[in-house]
């Protein structure tokens, strides 16, 4: 087994920073010793098989992404990435972890969408991987094979509260399924959007010839959101099920879901980076059919109304936990142009799993959140949201050697490599959703249980080396 020591960096925490050196044993984490420490020895680096220099730089957990769509079939098309490119792309980003959703389609047993899941993923991944399930058909017997969800290493269900005659769960299936994650323990994960009121505002900007990518965003009305995430608190209140909140874009959802927390609410919400920096007016709105780069659901929301400054707020307050990508890529061509006259027809996503740790970092250097804030968003918190924490989302013995080398010194520019333009992007897509980002930041190097997968610009890693890894209930509950 190979030891490697990292030497000389800054270790980040979700509590704090520390100058520290981190032994790597094999997979596993071992030791955190003060630089120049004689506990295992007067000269570590001599009896190690490597030695990696962080001087100047931050030592991080690897990235948790915990909400992504690899290879999800969707509006008559299916996501671009598949899990080995997705997962590759995710390592070039410093995420070492991604939670991807199994499907239960309508008519179809739960345990036949995982078994499906597992061999869309088994031996392609370049990162580990966890499952939630989506409960797409919810009945007597999905209720009733909710019950050995755990067993299989899977401890959150996802419902919707969109997409009528696709994966739409009324009311009444709703109340049952949270009935059984509060017997359960298992976390429901809820797509807090009005899906038949937004279906009756989309019949009516298509009939009066509203049919560019913007309109998508007007049909996905910011009260839409806000009253489905009122519905599922009030839901979840009533049965005592723990509920997360998925891609929460509109600032009067985050309240919703500030004020059950202030009533000791076990009520949970993550954002995305497009609902941090893109809007409706500047990207949705981008004349013709650009703007449909941009289309996912829930929807960019307007900058001039305030959503993108409060999602920022809410990250420095903890009304929003943690930021996820969803991301779910689709290529302009003969994908999102099957929307070409009718933005109801674009396939909903964005590809982002490759960017979250620098636009996040970004954060950090304006100002926006803290060094440590960071950290705990995008790799304590999910570990520890999902019952993954102890092995992912923390740098101390006996941890995973999930481990970033981010370089504060260095700089990324986001974009389409075109003729040597030095830009980044590795997830299969014609285009780039972050065109012309530039970031005051760097992923130098990724170790993924103790393996060195990316390191001066290059990939070392192989399809396969992810591994399936059970999750435990989760350890964020208050």
């Amino acid at each position: 087994m190979v030891t490697i020591l990292i030497q000389n960096g800054t270790v980040v925490s979700a509590t704090g920073r520390v100058r520290a050196d981190v032994l790597i044993d094999g997979e596993i984490i071992v030791a955190v010793l003060a630089p120049g420490s004689a506990l295992l020895g007067n000269d570590l680096a001599a009896s190690v098989d490597r030695v990696i220099d962080a001087t100047g730089k931050y030592v991080i957990p690897g990235g948790v992404d915990a909400h992504t769509h690899m290879q999800l079939p969707f509006g008559g098309t299916a996501a671009s990435d598949t899990f080995e490119t997705g997962t590759r792309a995710a390592a070039w980003g410093g995420t070492t972890t991604i939670v991807d959703f199994a499907v239960q389609s309508y008519g179809q047993r739960v345990f036949d969408g995982l078994a499906a899941w597992h061999e869309k993923a088994a031996g392609n991944c370049a990162i580990d991987y966890g499952f939630h399930q989506i409960i797409g058909d919810l009945n007597e017997d999905s209720l009733q094979a909710m019950d050995g969800l755990l067993d299989e290493g899977i401890s959150s269900f996802k419902l919707f509260m969109a997409y009528p005659g696709v994966f739409y769960s009324d009311d009444a299936q709703i109340l049952r399924a949270m009935q059984k994650s509060a017997e359960t323990g298992l976390m429901t994960m809820m797509h807090a959007e009005n899906g038949p009121a937004i279906d009756v505002l989309v019949t009516q900007l298509l009939a009066e010839g509203k049919t560019d990518p913007y309109y998508h965003g007007v049909a996905r009305a910011w009260q839409l959101e806000e009253e489905a995430t009122h519905r599922a608190i009030m839901l979840a209140n009533l049965t005592g099920a723990p509920l997360y909140v998925v891609h929460v874009s509109a600032k009067q959802a985050v309240q919703q879901i500030a004020a059950a927390r202030d009533h000791g609410q076990n009520v949970f919400g993550e954002t995305c980076p497009q609902y941090l920096y893109l809007s409706l007016e500047e990207n949705l709105g981008v004349p013709g059919f650009e703007g449909a780069k941009w289309v996912c659901s829930t929807p960019l929301r307007s900058r001039a109304e305030g959503h993108q400054d409060h999602l920022w707020q809410s990250l420095r307050t903890n009304d929003i936990q943690m930021v996820s990508t969803d991301h779910c890529p689709f290529c302009m061509k003969g994908q999102k142009e099957l929307g070409l006259g009718d933005f109801s027809k674009i396939p909903n996503g964005i590809g982002s799993v490759e960017h979250r740790l620098d636009l996040l970092y970004q954060g950090v250097v304006n100002g926006r959140i803290s060094l440590e804030r960071w950290v705990e968003i995008t790799a304590t918190t999910p570990a520890r949201m999902f019952g993954l924490y102890g092995k992912k989302g923390v740098i101390q013995p006996g941890a995973d050697g999930d481990i970033v080398i981010y370089d504060p010194n260095g700089h990324t520019s986001i974009g389409l490599p075109v003729n040597g333009n030095g830009k980044t992007h590795h997830m299969n897509m014609d285009h780039s959703a972050w065109e012309g980002y530039e970031i005051d930041g760097h992923v130098d190097t990724v170790l993924s249980r103790g393996k060195v997968i990316i390191d001066d610009n290059s990939y070392l890693g192989s399809t396969g080396d992810g591994r399936f890894v059970k999750r435990g209930l989760s350890q964020y509950l208050i």
